[in-house]
């Protein structure tokens, strides 16, 4: 049972704290300038074919 509580120190811990920062790197990297062109790039791919 010792290594269960030690998981779950750690997950409640940095766990947190990573999904946290990740999160927030994920919202910056969408936000960015430039993002817009590039999705929009990435959305007409199956349609340049046609």
């Amino acid at each position: 049972m010792e290594t269960y509580t030690a998981m779950r120190h750690f997950a409640d811990s940095w766990g947190l704290l990573a999904m946290t920062l990740f999160f927030i790197g994920v919202v910056i990297f969408t936000l960015r300038p430039g993002s817009r062109e590039c999705a929009n790039e990435a959305a007409s791919i199956p349609l340049k074919d046609d």
